[in-house]
């Protein structure tokens, strides 16, 4: 399986660096992979400190995997037990071919207590302290409020199928948190959407590629006007209704 020979790969080639744990989340996580279609997303505790010379390393290692089946989905944030527990903190993050920083947000923390597998080492709690459940909703919630809403209002990116995949996913996952306080699969939103009032034809379409089913969808154009005026009010409401 070239998930599993990548994943092998990249853990001998970090092996050099001592890590202490490696984590997966998201997908890889929390069972609903999907091989070429999902990101590999990981989470790696290195000894420290993250000198330039270690960061080099680590492009290094990442640029000699770019050969590798599936290796452009591969990314990951490189913390240390000195970082790990502070939520506000940025880490170095390989990811779309290069470094950035980023925050392990309460989203990933709270996916990797649920639900992380464990690649190499320690467990996440020995790192990571528990997500408070008020931090959680408040971050959901401003994640839709702040960067989803306004993002539905930018009509040209709709006609892609991530962002509609992503637009309608998230909200689905964020509704389910902010009412029950727990975090969901894509799948498991697939089949939220329906109850929360989204297009079925666009829900239909997003589960045929995203699973390999057969069969024709709406027109890219026709699918943008029906996921953007689901979206909007939708968001609109459920962020409004969060206290």
């Amino acid at each position: 399986m070239p998930t599993e020979a990548l994943l092998a790969r990249f853990l001998d080639d970090l092996a050099p660096l001592r890590p202490l744990a490696v984590w997966a989340h998201g997908s890889l996580g929390g069972g609903d992979y999907q091989e070429g279609r999902s990101d590999l997303d990981l989470i790696a505790v290195l000894p420290g400190p993250l000198t330039p010379a270690a960061l080099v390393r680590l492009i290094a290692l990442h640029r000699r995997l770019r050969a590798e089946p599936l290796a452009g989905k591969l990314h990951c944030s490189y913390l240390t037990p000195g970082t790990a527990a502070d939520p506000a903190r940025s880490h170095p993050t390989w990811a779309h071919d290069g470094v950035r920083r980023r925050p392990v947000t309460p989203v990933t923390r709270s996916e990797l207590h649920a639900f992380g597998r464990v690649l190499h080492g320690a467990p996440p709690a020995m790192y990571l302290p528990p997500v408070p459940d008020r931090e959680l909703r408040d971050f959901v919630a401003a994640d839709q409020r702040d960067f989803w809403r306004p993002t539905v209002d930018k009509e040209r990116l709709w006609t892609r199928d991530v962002w509609v995949d992503l637009g309608l996913l998230t909200f689905a996952r964020a509704t389910v948190t902010l009412r029950d306080g727990r975090l969901i699969t894509k799948r498991q939103a697939l089949a939220e959407l329906p109850a929360l009032g989204a297009p079925g034809e666009v829900v239909e379409d997003v589960t045929r590629r995203r699973y390999g089913e057969q069969g024709p969808g709406p027109s890219p154009d026709r699918r943008a006007r029906l996921t953007r005026s689901y979206l909007g009010p939708a968001i609109d409401a459920l962020v409004a209704g969060y206290r």
